[in-house]
């Protein structure tokens, strides 16, 4: 997998798209980069921009954005609602797959230097790339803001790391860091004073406010009353465009304080105000698992079972917290691994519709085969007992059981899952040894990496269908619990479920033991067929169980 980073940088201008183009244009301009979001604001006049690449394309594509918002756009005439110290505000680095921070902070540093250099804007670092202490906070750092500058660069503790400390008026400074992944979340507000909506941020942003006593602490500093949410930084501000006034929060851990714990602490504070939240807006892109965390948080407040799909994980966590009030959200655009990945996160069969996947089946290629069928099909048994095990949570006088449920549904979402990704994974494992055979063997080295490469891919497609036996197997157990004690109407969705899973199991072993026989270790392959043959008579013995019980009770 290769090296991928993330860049978002900030740029000053939010209401001209023909400069915005110009500048994203210039990203698009670098092989090995993907702009994956565009985010203009009127209010604040700021774009944020998200794009990933490796390493050495994102340190391009930021260095050509960063030159050409230079060359547009004039800080002398800039103003905004947001903070800001320069044409390009900020520009982060952030790890995304296969690389460190420190990746990025040398990222930040090569760009840094030539952006000193060549475009004569001076450059701070941040974060994790900071210099200095009192640098890594990006408050700090924007203190006085485009307006302060030139006065800043004349005091030596804030000559910057790069570039001379020469004001350039119409560019200003620029600060570019490493930093981990931060969510730029905006909540709403049904009231226009950014007084009240302040006061609202103060409740909730770990530097909280002032105290009103006017104490000191012991280096002399006023004390300060913390707020309620660590690694959170929020403002109140007014949007004309909306005609509201927003909590404007960087959540800079999402691990610490995830979104839908802001929105609450949020919610909380603005109705002892009398104020009421009225949704919220996301800027930039999101992680996956933020959108699913905050859709079980709120089936959990409403006691409903967690154990439903990503898809309505992400609807429910949508329409909580109100994030398409202002505009749709939609969430292959908006979270980071469907922007980054698309349908591809899926596969190629599981993408499919059910008619095209059945036509894909019968055509003359040889696969999707036995093996993706063997799979698909226990997913569709464990599908069944997850279905009854939400059924039973919403059952009229179980109220009390419905965390018990919910697990049940939890585990099965959870298989379902893993069996999905079998039915691509046995299809690119066939394909696997059809590309080994193919190998060239003209001399002796290509014969033995071809029957390496051989012997590799056959294990391979020994290993996918027996892990397809032990997931159905362990979703038989799920199974049986639901005919024991789930929604007595369901039971036969129980039953068809056991015939599913037991049909996975012989059928995947079908698979292991055809490739079996093409492994050259016969002792290995010998172990694999005995220890299958195991899970076999498991899954009958169980399905006879499980019948026994789904026949006990229809009448």
């Amino acid at each position: 997998m290769q090296q991928l980073i993330e860049c978002v940088p900030n740029f000053s201008e939010g209401r001209d798209m023909a400069i915005i183009k110009q500048i994203t244009d210039a990203i698009q301009t670098v092989d090995g980069v993907m702009l994956l979001d565009v985010d203009p604001g009127k209010a604040t006049n700021r774009t944020v921009v998200t794009f990933v690449g490796t390493p050495d394309a994102v340190v391009e594509a930021a260095f050509r954005a960063i030159k050409k918002a230079s060359e547009l756009i004039d800080m002398r005439k800039h103003k905004g609602e947001h903070p800001r110290m320069g044409a390009t505000d900020v520009c982060p680095f952030i790890p995304v797959a296969n690389v460190t921070m420190a990746d990025c902070i040398s990222c930040a540093k090569k760009l840094g230097e030539r952006v000193g250099n060549e475009l004569q804007i001076p450059v701070y670092l941040y974060e994790s790339a900071a210099t200095q202490p009192e640098r890594k906070n990006l408050a700090n750092v924007r203190a006085g803001e485009y307006e302060g500058i030139e006065q800043k660069l004349q005091q030596p503790e804030w000559q910057p790391d790069f570039g001379k400390a020469v004001f350039n008026a119409k560019s200003g400074n620029c600060i570019i860091g490493a930093r981990d992944f931060l969510v730029a979340f905006n909540v709403n507000l049904n009231t226009t004073s950014v007084r009240r909506a302040n006061s609202i941020a103060f409740d909730v942003r770990e530097n909280g406010r002032v105290d009103p006593s006017g104490q000191k602490d012991a280096n002399g500093e006023p004390l300060r009353i913390p707020g309620t949410c660590k690694s959170v930084k929020a403002i109140g501000w007014f949007i004309e465009e909306y005609g509201i006034a927003q909590i404007s929060m960087n959540l800079t851990n999402i691990n610490v304080t995830p979104v839908h714990i802001a929105f609450n602490e949020v919610n909380k504070s603005a109705t002892k105000r009398g104020i009421r939240v009225t949704g919220s807006e996301l800027v930039g892109l999101i992680p996956l698992q933020c959108m699913l965390d905050a859709g079980k948080y709120f089936l959990e407040q409403q006691q409903r079972s967690i154990g439903v799909s990503d898809e309505e994980l992400i609807r429910i966590a949508i329409k909580s917290m109100g994030l398409d009030e202002l505009a749709d959200f939609n969430p292959e655009e908006k979270i980071v691994e469907y922007k980054l990945y698309g349908k591809e996160r899926f596969g190629k069969l599981i993408s499919m519709n059910l008619r095209a996947f059945a036509n894909e089946t019968a055509s003359e290629s040889p696969a999707p085969g036995g093996g993706s069928i063997a799979a698909y099909v226990g997913s569709l048994g464990i599908s069944l007992a997850t279905m009854v095990a939400n059924l039973s949570s919403h059952k009229k006088g179980w109220h009390d059981r419905w965390k018990e449920f919910s697990d049940y549904a939890e585990k099965g979402q959870q298989l379902k899952d893993q069996l999905l990704k079998m039915v691509d994974e046995d299809t690119n494992a066939f394909n696997q040894i059809m590309a080994a055979f193919a190998l060239p063997k003209s001399n002796e080295e290509e014969k033995n990496n071809r029957k390496k490469a051989i012997q590799d891919a056959t294990l391979n497609a020994i290993n996918i269908p027996y892990k397809v036996m032990e997931l159905s197997l362990s979703s038989m157990e799920i199974i049986k619990a639901m005919a024991s004690i789930g929604n007595p109407n369901s039971v036969t969705d129980a039953g068809v479920g056991a015939l599913c899973a037991r049909t996975a199991v012989i059928g995947a072993f079908l698979n292991v033991k055809i490739n079996a026989g093409g492994l050259s270790d016969k002792a290995a392959a010998a172990q694999k067929i005995a220890d299958g043959e195991l899970l076999v008579t498991q899954a009958e013995n169980l399905e006879k169980e499980i019948l026994a019980i789904v026949n006990s009770k229809i009448k």
